[in-house]
């Protein structure tokens, strides 16, 4: 039975990142073709990254109570149904409504209650010594799906515009394959067991929470403030947001950046399962901050390109290493929590993510209507991303997990 699930849950991730890839290259570009200007881009995703943030935090920390199912499948049907209102209007303020209710992906990354919750269930179902290999083939799988999606969004809009298909009516029809798959993901969830609920006993724990958390509360929430900080360097250069600026900088079309990103999202896969053996080595912390702290001056250097491709390859540089913290961190704070605290905790410090992240691409859609401002988001990124490597080892490098001490 637990192999059932696992196989669900990595199957349902897979079908959730594809279909968030495959939006994430045509999505700015849908609403600039909309008439929507370049703050008004960028707000929308602030918004859109904002609402998720709420919504998240009030479903996954009451995920083991309300019953772990039952909030997947809501957040698929809120998946659905961001989808449908995109698909359908082009009113600038409809849209906010759905994106800060519903659940879509501006940035080709997780967004939703669906990461916490997976991440709760699988530490469940998994030992403790099996916990970050399992998560580094779940981050893989994740990274190939968006990469596919990614390749395969761009390709569709590129093809049908080249047979004479409005570019407009290109986009809608990712949109439409975007709706498609938040309903086939709250079918697949139907068939997930008991086996992934939280224990009885810890779900009625009279210990006093917050937010769902008790013992843990502190280390969470620390943990969640450097999150943040990280999100929110990262939410200045998310997806989206790259292939508006490859775009513009470079004149790339929809079809290129989806190469672009499908190269990029597969090497990030891989540095995933390559953390696994740097971890068993060196500790999870220490893996997460010195594989980082490369990748963001990478990063950083991306915009002083003065060709194509120097700047895909540096950018694909980066990509092979920028992922490793993934897996460490998801496993990390799942290690140093209690059983009964972690959908909670996996919830609230994605949400501290979703928060940091939320106010970035406001700010990249002002420096981006600025040709003094243009290339200011890789630099800013990048320092506040370093920053939050060494104020992440200064601050949990002696707290280790129980398969290191």
């Amino acid at each position: 039975m637990n192999k059932r699930n696992i196989t669900l849950l990595f199957s349902t991730r897979a079908i959730r990142l594809f279909c968030y890839g495959f939006l994430s290259v045509i999505l700015a570009l849908y609403l600039s073709e909309t008439g929507l200007t370049e703050k008004q881009i960028g707000l929308l995703f602030s918004l859109t990254l904002a609402g998720d943030a709420v919504i998240t935090l009030w479903l996954t920390t009451s995920a083991d109570r309300f019953g772990r199912k039952r909030i997947l499948i809501v957040g698929a049907a809120l998946m659905a149904g961001a989808g449908i209102v995109f698909l359908l209007t082009e009113n600038y303020y409809a849209l906010v409504v759905a994106a800060i209710i519903g659940v879509i992906s501006p940035t080709g990354s997780e967004i939703g209650p669906f990461l916490s919750v997976e991440q709760a269930g699988l530490s469940q179902l998994l030992p403790d010594e099996k916990r970050t290999q399992s998560f580094a083939w779940y981050n893989l799988v994740g990274s190939f799906a968006t990469a596919t999606g990614a390749l395969t969004g761009g390709w569709l809009a590129q093809t049908l515009q080249a047979r004479g298909v409005p570019a407009l009516e290109a986009y809608r029809a990712v949109l439409t394959g975007y709706a498609l798959g938040g309903l086939s993901l709250a079918i697949m969830f139907l068939g997930l067991s008991p086996a992934v609920e939280a224990e009885s006993d810890a779900a009625r724990t009279k210990t006093p929470r917050v937010l769902g958390l008790h013992q843990s509360r502190k280390i969470v929430f620390g943990l969640s403030a450097l999150f943040a900080l990280d999100a929110f360097g990262g939410g200045l250069v998310i997806q989206s947001m790259l292939a508006f600026w490859f775009h513009v900088r470079f004149g790339v079309d929809a079809a290129v950046l989806g190469q672009i990103f499908f190269g990029a999202n597969i090497l990030a896969g891989i540095s995933a399962l390559l953390a696994v053996r740097l971890a068993k080595r060196f500790g999870l912390i220490n893996t997460m901050v010195f594989t980082h702290i490369p990748s963001n001056i990478l990063l950083m250097l991306v915009p002083l390109m003065p060709t194509l491709p120097l700047a895909i390859g540096l950018l694909l540089i980066r990509f092979s290493i920028s992922q490793m913290d993934v897996p460490t961190r998801q496993s990390y704070t799942m290690a140093v929590v209690s059983a009964d605290e972690r959908s909670a905790a996996a919830g609230v410090t994605a949400i501290a993510r979703s928060v940091g992240a939320s106010l970035s691409p406001a700010l990249t859609g002002l420096m981006f209507s600025s040709a003094a401002f243009f290339n200011a988001p890789f630099f800013i990124a990048g320092a506040l991303k370093i920053i939050y490597d060494l104020l992440l080892l200064r601050s949990f490098g002696k707290t280790r997990p129980p398969e290191e001490r």
